[in-house]
């Protein structure tokens, strides 16, 4: 599933959400509807 893997490359990678919406231009808030699976946009 999607959510599941961001969740696992981002920690892969060892970026916190902050760090990962910081480079996607979006909100840490962002970052986490995505890993819950509540949001795709």
């Amino acid at each position: 599933m999607l959510s599941e893997n961001l969740k696992n490359l981002r920690k892969a990678k060892g970026l916190s959400q902050e760090e990962l919406a910081a480079r996607l231009h979006v909100v840490r808030q962002t970052v986490s509807k995505w890993e819950k699976g509540l949001s795709y946009t």
